[in-house]
């Protein structure tokens, strides 16, 4: 029988929330399970960027990442944030560990190509970028990953890269090992009919559900890459995924009530 391991990400509202990230910590801290957490990276590197006077360009949500601010995102995601998170988790006695993708050469990526964008230094992922071997080992360990959203391509460069996709591929590499239960925590209840209501969760979101709900505008666009990422995890044998609220951690681990569950 597969051993179980949760992979958890977390969003930028929560990073730039020190109070509710110190209580979803706490809770995470407390999975006794095996389990790696994946952030992304709050407005810190915007803010950093006014401060330094680097216009950040993006283009439907989706930043343009031009070599200042690459070294911006790195110090922020890969630096400050990073090992803020993993030393309070130290703190609450949980041994973690941080890293980018080019530690221990763990998330190989390929430049974005695109037909009409240049995006930069922006790299994509397959479940083939993930060095398995060496996650595996470290989880052996009893070592905690904490992994911030940026890669590299072993040419000497560094990538911002989609930290939603990071850990659904994640999960797709480690689930012929394990038995992955896949977690985005967000600030909303789950996946919602109304994004006004917060008791409006939907359940269960299948691929033809979504598509549906996508095609009436039913959801806001900032859950699409959740979502879409969250149903490429289903179709790769990853066990489970929910998208569920970040103060609603322990209550998933200990009762599976919270959120919503994607299916096939």
């Amino acid at each position: 029988m597969k051993e179980k391991l949760y992979i958890i990400k977390i969003g930028g509202a929560l990073i730039d929330d020190e109070e509710l990230l110190n209580q979803f910590l706490e809770q995470f801290s407390e999975i006794q399970e095996k389990k790696i957490l994946v952030h992304g990276g709050g407005k810190l590197a915007t803010t950093l960027a006014d401060k330094l006077g680097i216009e950040q360009k993006m283009i439907n949500g989706r930043r343009i990442t031009d070599k200042d601010t690459l070294d911006i995102v790195t110090m922020v995601y890969a630096g400050g944030i990073n090992k803020n998170i993993v030393e309070k988790l130290q703190q609450k006695k949980c041994n973690a560990i941080g890293f980018s993708g080019a530690d221990g050469n763990l998330i190989k990526a390929k430049k974005r190509e695109h037909p009409e964008i240049d995006f930069g230094f922006v790299g994509d992922i397959s479940k083939k970028s993930v060095n398995k071997k060496l996650l595996s080992k470290l989880i052996k360990l009893d070592l905690i990953p904490v992994f911030s959203a940026i890669t590299h391509d072993k040419k000497g460069n560094l990538f911002n890269t989609n930290a939603d996709t990071i850990a659904s591929v994640m999960a797709q590499a480690l689930s012929e090992k394990y038995e992955v239960e896949l977690l985005y925590c967000f600030d909303k209840e789950g996946v919602l009919e109304d994004i006004n209501d917060p008791d409006s969760v939907i359940k269960s979101v299948s691929e033809e559900e979504f598509s549906a709900l996508k095609e009436q505008g039913k959801l806001h666009k900032g859950i699409l890459p959740k979502l879409e990422n969250a149903l490429g995890a289903v179709k790769n044998n990853v066990n489970k995924v929910f998208l569920i609220k970040e103060t609603e951690l322990k209550n998933h681990i200990e009762n599976h009530h919270a959120g919503t569950e994607i299916c096939l």
